[in-house]
């Protein structure tokens, strides 16, 4: 009997959802990590550390496996990963200690890295080529994923009396189930190229035809997910450390804001030109982040909230323009080694700058700490401004050129 097919706009959707599950596991243990500091006692300077193992993990993943599905197929490297996020459940559930965590967390930055570019790849391959979708979930599920683990984990906290082990074991749970079903809902989406054993060697994979695209794109990513970083690692602890808002839910929705409005920013945006997007994105950015700078100095917890509302945006639509505009016109079989270069440039600034930031929190203290960061992450944005416009400029004055060249008789 034959096999039935799968409609492309379920396996499209499939994709799309299994990428915000995943990444708001990632979130989920973010509003957890103050409640596992009262209970295991340990620092903020280990607090970012557990933290930052995690993307440490994935990147190594991102490194090693970021191009697999392009060589032996989608879903084998698919149903993998999402093995290891149930494992991953299953460690935080029987954490006990500092140990424990750190376990947990490599195994979730492995499964997040070997997923990430995997799935990414898959949404480019099902989306509708009248109507190119895939840059906006790519663009869209992080702030999506990472508010819905934040909010779910926040509640948790609030309302269930054992809160690590219900999302723990929901998790678990889910992922499970995802990983038995994927082969039905998900058919291969990849043709199979010669190369597998090469690809595992570490490396960072940019089509030539993508390289001059991918360094504009750089600075946007790195401003843009080293905010995300210092928000996931220290955000509730700013709360509590600078404004005085101990309550873990508050600590959870400050998570939520930022993250949620990138979803905001992404679908506000869709319709318009990669090069829009990033640009106003990027300026966006620019002025929630100095509005945030500002909140810190006068200690204005409302602040401090509006201002993650509006770097979340920007977050979105630049991140949105920035995919739209390294993924333009890449060939079907190198889709996952670009995905997961634009990630590992993005886990890099998530986590580096963040586990800085939380080691010199400890020495400082979290308010000017993060007042030198935020001045740093405007920076950033403005040299992607910058190099946009130069961009454009070169490519105005190169479509002149050919304009006033004569015609050969």
């Amino acid at each position: 009997m034959p096999r039935r097919r799968v409609p492309r706009a379920v396996s499209f959707w499939t994709a799309g959802l299994l990428l915000v599950l995943v990444l708001a596991a990632s979130g989920v243990p973010s509003p957890l990590y103050r409640v596992y500091q009262e209970r295991f006692g340990f620092s903020s300077g280990v607090l970012t550390t557990v933290f930052g193992i995690y993307a440490f993990a994935l990147l190594a993943a991102l490194l090693v496996v970021g191009a697999l599905s392009d060589h032996v197929g989608r879903r084998p490297v698919l149903v993998a990963g999402l093995l290891l996020q149930a494992v991953a459940g299953l460690l935080f559930l029987l954490a006990d200690g500092v140990g424990w965590l750190l376990a947990a967390r490599v195994v979730q930055g492995l499964s997040v890295g070997t997923l990430t570019g995997t799935l990414g790849a898959t949404l480019l391959d099902f989306q509708r080529a009248d109507r190119p979708t895939g840059a906006l979930l790519n663009s869209a599920s992080p702030g999506l994923g990472l508010a819905l683990g934040a909010v779910g984990a926040g509640l948790a906290i609030e309302f269930v009396p054992a809160p690590t082990t219900w999302v723990f074991g929901t998790t678990t749970a889910l992922f499970t189930a995802a990983a038995l079903l994927l082969p039905v809902l998900l058919p291969e989406s990849s043709p199979r190229v010669p190369g597998a054993l090469a690809s595992l060697r570490p490396r960072v994979h940019v089509p030539a035809a993508q390289r001059g695209a991918f360094l504009v794109a750089l600075p946007c990513l790195v401003a843009l997910w080293a905010l995300s970083g210092l928000y996931l690692s220290l955000g509730p602890s700013v709360m509590a450390g600078v404004f005085g808002v101990e309550d873990h839910l508050v600590g959870s929705l400050l998570l939520v804001a930022v993250n949620a409005t990138g979803t905001v920013g992404s679908v506000s945006l869709w319709r318009a030109s990669a090069r829009t997007a990033m640009l106003s994105g990027c300026l966006v950015f620019a002025v929630g982040v100095t509005a945030t700078v500002a909140a810190l100095l006068t200690a204005a917890p409302v602040l401090f909230f509006a201002a993650a509302v509006v770097s979340g945006f920007g977050f979105g639509a630049a991140f949105l323009g920035a995919i739209a505009t390294v993924t333009r016109g890449v060939a079907a079989g190198e889709r996952g080694g670009l995905l997961s270069s634009v990630f590992v440039v993005g886990y890099l600034a998530f986590s580096v700058p963040a586990i800085t930031a939380g080691l010199a929190a400890a020495r400082v203290g979290l308010r000017p700490t993060a007042t030198v960061y935020g001045a740093l992450v405007v920076a950033l944005a403005l040299v992607a401004v910058a190099g946009l416009l130069r961009r454009r400029r070169a490519e105005r004055r190169a479509t002149a050129g050919e304009r006033s060249e004569p015609v050969a008789a």
